[in-house]
């Protein structure tokens, strides 16, 4: 497994880092593990989100399945207002 050195950490983000791996009763190096897991996606997590981009824009594209006359935002603001 590769191994990950940081240097010249400011005094206050590695404070920051330290009370946060405190928190979650952490070492320093297990927060940082975990902090990159929740904002790094891996290639394989970026190729699932795209997927799922795709199918939601080919939904956007769909007409609705249930048409009906649905009111126009300004007569729900209307409505709301006069309650």
């Amino acid at each position: 497994m590769p191994t990950l050195y940081v240097e010249n950490v400011p005094k206050e983000r590695y404070e920051a880092l330290r009370e946060r791996a405190a928190q979650h009763h952490r070492s320093i190096a297990a927060e940082i593990l975990a902090l990159i897991e929740e904002n790094i996606p891996t290639r394989k997590e970026l190729k699932v989100r795209h997927g799922i981009y795709r199918r939601l824009a080919r939904l956007r594209g769909q007409p609705s399945p249930q048409p009906g006359p649905f009111p126009s935002a300004e007569e729900m603001i209307r409505e709301d207002r006069s309650r």
